[in-house]
């Protein structure tokens, strides 16, 4: 679908401020929406939601549907009356721009098992039927999820294809043990999906109330460790005895990474997938759209064709196109929800073929600025080579912050840029890079926070290719000012993207 001139700010949630290490759904959070509105921006895109596992990335979650519970704010499970003040009074002294994650979790699982205790307590006639009525609705993709993680807290954390035989292929009465003897464990992470999508769904609601439409990601492909490989082994390539990954997913060698990109993740039995007429991915569609008003579908370029790397390599280098049914998928996905307000991450090896198949469905596709001054007037990521259907950031989660970028370039790049903008120094350069993005004529245009602010590589959230050490940094409660509002909602008015009624 095609969409009006505007403009957005990439965060994801867990950057917010908060006494409690990591960024929530509190306070913080609305004051962020707030900042969006008085900017005059229309969106606010976040990282996937889902409830991470090794190495903390938003891409490798234990599910596909269920929510992040790291990202519940205990501040506001106090007002409910789940948690008291004296809960807090111990609190460490957590780093203030970084989040780490092993702290923070040490911190908030108690509090959040507390407030589990104190809602089985407590909770009226009409919070006990929210709760059920909340399992009933979301049962395709919660029951596996809250067993499957009540089981990894029982195996010491291992990665399921470790457990015994029997749980491994879910042979019905070790799973109807396991619901019994777990139970408890199983209705904690019931509660916490139901505080999570409770807490989420008020935010949601004020953002909109706001003018604010948030985009959400939904990555292509799931961690071998989650409740949905373990639930749905058959739509994936297993190999069927250590039901470890067959083929991985990945990139080849591409402007991140020399040897390329292998993530490790099991990619899916498409043919399987086709004889069940598409019933997971679209049970994710519908679960999205649950809790986000944009769906971003990062790595697009894999549902025409996939890297595929046998089991056994090292690196992505030795991998091989395979073909993807991807009309089939979003035909049957619209024929089921309807037209979806949907953004393409189409970067990487795009090929005539992913463009049709991105074009078909009036998908807009992504352009990153820190990708255009490499090379020749023909490179696409150059602004006057822009269609209006199209996103244009200045830099995105894998992507340096433009400051740190531009720091680091090479000499040729550096120069294009600055003969591109018309600029005899560097000086501001964030700002310049930010105004190009705002003129440029793509109906979209997503700043990340990191550039806003003017910050450099320590702010950078990603790193491609490292696993570990990423998606940790946070800004500071005062960086948010009235004058860099201002200036924010100056630029997007002047470039035509603030809201029609103002």
């Amino acid at each position: 679908m095609l969409f009006p001139r505007s403009s957005g700010i990439l965060l994801h949630p867990t950057s917010f401020p908060s006494r409690f290490g990591i960024g929530d759904l509190g306070l913080e959070a609305y004051k962020f929406i707030d900042f969006l509105r008085e900017s005059y921006q229309q969106y606010w895109q976040v990282l996937p939601l889902g409830p991470t596992g090794y190495g903390n990335s938003p891409y490798a979650a234990y599910s596909a549907m269920a929510g992040n519970h790291m990202l519940i704010s205990p501040e506001l499970l106090q007002e409910q009356g789940l948690l008291g003040q004296e809960d807090f009074a111990n609190l460490p002294a957590f780093n203030e721009s970084q989040v780490d994650y092993e702290q923070v979790k040490s911190i908030k699982i108690p509090l959040l098992k507390k407030a589990c205790q104190n809602f089985q307590l407590q909770a009226t006639p009409f919070q006990q039927n929210e709760f059920v009525g909340f399992c009933r609705s979301k049962a395709y993709w919660l029951d596996d999820y809250a067993l499957f993680m009540a089981l990894k807290d029982a195996h010491n954390d291992t990665s399921w294809h470790t457990w015994e035989t029997e749980l491994i292929k879910r042979e019905p009465t070790a799973l109807d043990q396991a619901k019994e003897q777990l139970a408890s464990e199983i209705f904690y992470y019931k509660f916490v999906q139901f505080e999570f999508f409770r807490q989420w769904s008020e935010l949601k609601s004020y953002a909109n109330m706001s003018g604010i439409y948030i985009i959400g990601d939904i990555p292509i492909y799931v961690a071998q460790d989650s409740a949905d490989v373990w639930a749905h082994p058959n739509i994936f390539c297993l190999d069927e005895e250590t039901r470890e990954p067959a083929l991985m997913a990945g990139v080849p060698p591409d402007y991140f990474s020399e040897t390329g990109q292998l993530w490790g993740n099991p990619v899916y039995d498409w043919e399987e997938l086709q004889k069940q007429d598409f019933k997971w991915w679209i049970g994710r569609f519908e679960a999205m759209l649950d809790y986000i008003d944009v769906i971003r579908i990062d790595h697009f370029r894999g549902f025409e064709a996939y890297w595929a790397v046998e089991r056994g390599e090292e690196t992505a280098v030795n991998g091989e196109w395979m073909k993807a049914p991807g009309e089939e998928l979003f035909d049957a996905i619209k024929n089921k929800l309807g037209t979806l307000p949907v953004l393409a991450e189409d970067l990487g090896v795009i090929t005539p073929e992913v463009e049709a198949l991105r074009d078909k469905y009036d998908f807009p596709g992504m352009k990153v600025l820190q990708f255009a001054f490499g090379s020749d007037p023909g490179n696409p990521f150059l602004p006057f080579n822009y269609r209006r259907n199209a996103v244009v950031y200045t830099g995105t989660h894998d992507n340096d912050t433009t400051v740190g970028w531009f720091n680091q370039a090479n000499h040729w790049e550096k120069r294009n840029l600055l003969l591109y903008l018309g600029c005899i120094s560097a000086e501001g350069i964030h700002w310049d890079v930010i105004r190009l993005a705002l003129s440029s004529v793509a109906n979209q245009a997503i700043i990340p926070l990191q550039d806003i602010l003017g910050l450099g590589t320590e702010a950078r959230m990603n790193f491609p290719s490292i696993a570990e050490g990423n998606w940790g940094w946070r800004y500071q409660q005062s960086v948010l000012t009235e004058e860099l509002s201002q200036r924010l909602k100056n630029l997007t008015q002047l470039y035509g993207r603030a809201p029609q009624e103002k």
